[in-house]
């Protein structure tokens, strides 16, 4: 009996021993594990619409959070010029090249993006209704391998009708968009609910192609007080051509976003591109870097609001800036 419980003494030495050894090499491997990914080099994919200075701004602001979090990061990027064609493309090389993530810089290049992947972290921005363009579930739980930051404020239209209601005194509003954009096409539907609110009568203009903005806004002339350019990609890149025929007619422009203001726009109820894109690169840091995954991070609204008006422009157009719109100018 005595030489038994010895032997089963023994026994479980050998087994705690074991155990412990076991333990140690696990946290080992988890160390070695964790230092490896301290090093790594991610590779990050990015696919944008076109080219224009809000979606830009936005992409620079997605680098500076990786940058900031310490990630070394080699980037693939892939413009698709407002080419859709182009656009399919672009998310299939992101998506069967091996990337450890792909961010989406606006709605076409998010959705061909989740078309093309349904395993690679998707980031995205510059989208208006991320539930109405089907990229995510919900706004709180996006479900998939998708989520990122939307570019519209919850007052922004709301605010901006009003605006052009009560402040810019229009009964007629022009409004120029690529009818073909989902973005634009749910944009265009919420102002009309607010403009019937204060009764202004929205005037429509297609322009399918960058080349088609100037003639669709001379289309608008004689026929509307003032216009408002949503953050629609394909006029948002030709804006020149809509600013110079509305000042040459002393036509005010609201305008989607606030580098749309800095390039002659009249004035904006906006939020920073900048911002926005930085936001959705600490959501890729907390997938890359932290191990989440997109469906339990949230999808996030501009964080500030506010009005900026555009004084070289109010000037050229003859509109007196008053106090009390609070407004931010600009020159």
């Amino acid at each position: 009996m005595k030489r038994m419980r010895k032997y089963v003494l023994l026994l479980l030495s050998v087994i705690i021993v074991l155990a412990l050894a076991a333990c140690g090499s696990k946290d080992e491997k988890s160390k070695d594990k964790n230092a490896a990914a301290d090093g790594k080099t991610y590779k990050v994919g990015i696919t944008q619409i076109v080219e224009h200075p809000s979606l830009n701004e936005a992409t620079k602001g997605f680098k500076a959070a990786l940058k900031d979090a310490g990630l070394k990061v080699d980037y693939q990027t892939e413009i698709a010029q407002g080419d859709q064609s182009v656009n399919t493309t672009a998310a299939n090389n992101l998506a069967g090249s091996g990337v450890d993530l792909i961010f989406a810089n606006s709605t076409p290049s998010a959705q061909a993006a989740a078309t093309a992947t349904s395993d690679i972290p998707i980031v995205f921005t510059s989208v208006t209704d991320a539930v109405g363009a089907e990229l995510v579930k919900s706004m709180e739980k996006p479900g998939g391998n998708v989520t990122g930051t939307v570019d519209t404020h919850p007052d922004a239209i709301p605010n901006t009708v009003k605006f052009l209601s009560t402040q810019l005194g229009a009964k007629k509003v022009g409004m120029v968009f690529n009818s073909g954009e989902q973005n634009s096409r749910v944009q265009v539907d919420n102002v009309k609910k607010e403009a019937k609110k204060v009764g202004i009568t929205i005037v429509e203009a297609s322009a399918s192609t960058s080349a088609e903005v100037k003639q669709a806004t001379e289309s608008l002339v004689g026929k509307v007080d003032a216009l408002y350019i949503i953050t629609d990609n394909t006029v948002v890149s030709a804006l020149e051509s809509v600013l110079d025929v509305a000042n040459e007619k002393k036509i005010p422009v609201m305008v989607g976003e606030l580098d749309s203001v800095k390039r002659g726009g009249l004035g904006a109820y906006g939020f920073s591109y900048y911002d926005i894109g930085y936001e959705a690169g600490q959501k890729a840091v907390e997938i890359l870097k932290d191990g989440k995954k997109p469906a339990d991070i949230p999808v996030a609204y501009p964080a500030k609001l506010k009005l900026e008006i555009n004084k070289t422009t109010a000037d050229k157009i003859g509109v007196d800036i008053k106090d009390d719109w609070k407004a931010e100018v600009v020159k």
